[in-house]
């Protein structure tokens, strides 16, 4: 069961956003996610809860930023109730998309083991929800992955084997490249691996 924290910074400035301390593990419906946020000084922010199923699929989400709320899950695409601060509106979100994301790392890992891509296969284009900091707005995203290069490297142990993204947003055209190991996040735009106490699991 992996446990550590990410930094998590502006991608174009590099301003300290958060701190995400977080564990997860493979379980009898696939993998779960989850985490408690801080800001900088320690000051907790919100909470990521996320559970896929087998084929990657989000069934279970909940994410709390600054008193904001979404729960959301694959049915009908994907579905989602997100409240305010205050609990008196929810306001209820559906699209015909694959998937959320969002600034937690935790989304990178779920939009690979949704789309299973091999170094052989070609761009494969997926459409998204992405909730927004600091307020969890909801926003569609197309973006294209292609799996470029995976690669075994040595440690102690076994064999650690990095896969290695390209991650083009569709409407901009921009890209960017995304190093993942197991169900651990080793660099992305605006995230940062500082410290990890448990080998990634192997994905079957």
């Amino acid at each position: 069961m992996p446990r550590g924290r990410y930094s998590l910074h502006d991608p174009h400035d590099h301003t300290p956003l958060a701190h995400e301390h977080f564990q997860c593990a493979p379980g009898p419906s696939g993998w779960r996610y989850v985490s408690q946020l801080t800001t900088p000084a320690g000051d907790h922010t919100g909470s990521v809860d996320l559970t896929l199923d087998d084929l990657g699929r989000p069934i279970r989400l909940e994410l709390h930023a600054h008193s904001w709320q979404v729960r959301g899950a694959a049915l009908d695409g994907v579905t989602w109730v997100r409240t305010d601060p205050t609990g008196t509106e929810a306001n209820e979100g559906n699209v015909p998309a694959h998937a959320f994301t969002g600034t937690s790392p935790a989304f990178l890992i779920a939009i690979t083991r949704l789309l299973r891509l091999t170094p052989s296969s070609s761009a494969t284009r997926v459409r998204l929800v992405a909730f927004t900091d600091p307020v969890l707005a909801p926003r569609t995203v197309d973006q294209s992955w292609a799996l470029v290069k995976r690669e075994a490297h040595a440690t102690d142990n076994a064999p650690l084997t990095v896969d290695e993204y390209q991650v083009t947003a569709l409407d901009t055209g921009e890209q960017h490249a995304v190093h993942i190991a197991g169900d651990v996040v080793l660099a992305a735009p605006g995230i940062e691996l500082e410290d990890l106490e448990s080998p990634p699991s192997a994905f079957t």
